[in-house]
Parts: C-alpha cells; sequence; structure tokens
C-alpha cells in the first residue's frame, strides 16, 4: 500500500477552495448582501438584454408623444423625454454604459494598483520608499481636473473614459495591496519559496498577491459605485458621454432641466442609479464580513 503526499501548490489550491467555500457559506446568511447580489444582477441582466425587448430604438422619436407621463396604454411604460424618445429603453441603455466604464475602469485600476503595490512592498527598502512616495505626489493631484484634463486634450472618447477613471483609481488599491504584502512577504511559506529557489515574479503572482485577494475583492465593491457616480458627474458635466450613446449620468443631466414639468426623466434613471450603488454597497459590507477571518 502506497501513501501519497500532496505537494505544497495543492495544499494550497484546497485551502484556497476551502477559504472560498467558507466565505460563500457566510455570505449566503448575510441576507441583505444576497439580496442586494440578486437584485445588481437582475438590474445588469435586464440592461443588457432589457434594449432588445423594447419596441424603441435608443434615437427613435415617437412623433406623438413628446415628453409624455409614464403610461402603460400609450408603449411608453416609464414615459418620454422632451425629444419623444422612450425613456425606459433609454434607461437600460445608460446602464450598459454606466456598469460598463465602471467594469472596465475597475479593472483597468486593479490591474495597474494591485501589480504596483505587490512590487512595492515586496522590494520594500528604497525602491519601495520610492514607489510609494510617486503615490503620494499623485494623491496631492485633483483627480477629477486630471480626468477633465484628460478628456480635454485626447477627446471625449468612450475608450479614453475607461481608461482616464480607471488611471487615477489605482492609487487606493496599490496601498491597500502594499501592506498585505509587507503583512505576507515575512511569512513562513514565503521563506520556504525563497529557500526552495522560486523566482520573485512567481513569489509575488502565485503567492502574494492570491493572498491579498479578500480586501482587494471587498474594495472592488467600493471602487465600482465610485466610478459609476465619477462617470455620472462627468456626463452631467457634459465631459463624458456624448451623442448618440447615453448614461445614467446624461439622463439625470436632461431631468434636471426638465424637473418642473417632467420629473419623471429624473426620476427614472436617479432610481436605477440609486438602486445599483446600494446594492454595491450592501454586497462590499457582506463581502468584508465572509472575507474577514477575525469573524470565523
Amino acid at each position: 500500500m502506497t501513501s501519497r503526499s500532496l505537494t505544497p501548490d495543492a495544499d494550497a489550491g484546497m485551502a484556497g477552495d476551502s477559504l472560498g467555500r467558507e466565505a460563500w457559506r457566510r455570505l449566503k446568511q448575510n441576507k441583505a448582501a444576497m439580496a442586494s447580489l440578486w437584485l445588481l444582477a437582475t438590474i445588469t441582466l435586464v440592461c443588457v438584454a432589457g434594449p432588445w425587448l423594447t419596441p424603441w430604438g435608443l434615437a427613435d422619436v415617437d412623433w406623438n408623444a413628446f415628453g409624455v407621463a409614464p403610461t402603460l396604454d400609450g408603449g411608453h411604460w416609464l414615459g418620454t423625454d422632451a425629444n419623444g424618445r422612450d425613456l425606459l429603453t433609454r434607461t437600460l441603455y445608460g446602464g450598459r454604459v454606466s456598469l460598463s466604464v465602471a467594469l472596465v475602469a475597475t479593472l483597468v485600476s486593479l490591474a495597474i494598483g494591485v501589480l504596483y503595490g505587490a512590487v512595492s512592498g515586496y522590494l520594500g527598502g528604497r525602491v519601495d520608499n520610492l514607489m510609494m512616495r510617486f503615490v503620494d505626489i499623485m494623491y496631492s493631484l485633483p483627480f477629477m481636473f486630471l480626468v477633465i484634463l484628460l478628456m480635454v486634450v485626447f477627446g471625449r472618447n468612450i475608450l479614453l473614459i475607461y481608461a482616464a477613471i480607471g488611471a487615477v483609481e489605482w492609487l487606493d488599491m496599490a496601498r491597500i495591496v502594499r501592506g498585505q504584502t509587507l503583512a505576507l512577504k515575512r511569512r513562513e511559506f514565503i521563506e520556504a519559496a525563497h529557500a526552495l529557489g522560486v523566482k520573485d515574479r512567481k513569489i509575488v503572482t502565485r503567492h502574494l498577491i492570491p493572498n491579498a485577494i479578500g480586501p482587494v475583492i471587498v474594495y472592488v465593491t467600493l471602487t465600482v459605485p465610485k466610478v459609476i457616480l465619477l462617470e455620472s458627474f462627468l456626463s452631467f458635466l457634459g465631459l463624458g458621454v456624448q451623442e448618440p450613446l447615453t448614461s445614467w449620468g446624461v439622463l439625470i443631466s436632461e431631468g434636471t432641466d426638465m424637473m418642473q414639468t417632467a420629473p419623471w426623466m429624473l426620476l427614472v434613471p436617479s432610481v436605477f442609479l440609486a438602486l445599483t450603488l446600494f446594492c454595491l454597497n450592501f454586497l462590499g459590507d457582506g463581502l468584508r464580513d465572509a472575507l474577514d477571518p477575525k469573524t470565523r
């Protein structure tokens, strides 16, 4: 009879799976977080598939319904805007843009911040000090001014919005990962990897970053609503998404101009935006509790 021993990588994989299952079990016990998760998934699905199910296109004009209030009889369930365009269709299209900007910009900031923070914390010494001083300099810059400057110089392209917002949202992520890396790099499994001759690049990518991912996941749920609000603010100022595209920020900006005569134009996109932000915040709180080792 032969015995089989697990390799360190297999042990780490089994431990990671166990921690993942435990975190999921704890998350399912949080009713607010689970309700937020399902509602957020529903909003995302409706925004992705909804425009294909409505009889109106993004720029279609109903010449008999300018600024019509919500009704179930006229084919415009959430009303129309001042130009006779279906508000439900435009809100769903706007959700596509707002959610995609939030997702892509967050992934950009995640990629930059996680790698930057892990390298800084792992190398330490003068390199860490120099890299963190650069972060401090970036913190001193007015981020909104920097984003607006990028938009003015390079144009108001939707892809540039992704890059510009992501490029200024990575600083907090870098500091969080750096702190986690400083705490992890003195652990026994990192010293064992050094003793086995594992290269620094593999230590960072296969050991440090995966073990620091818990706080990063929680922070991502906080970054997404922050990015959505930033995109909405830019669109509100007229520096974000441009016609023929739209976003929740653009629709809210248009709704404020008609707030007294057509309040539904402001209310409809605001409700979608508020529900999304609430769901992300509750989900972030739930993930924080589920991944917190002190509460296990």
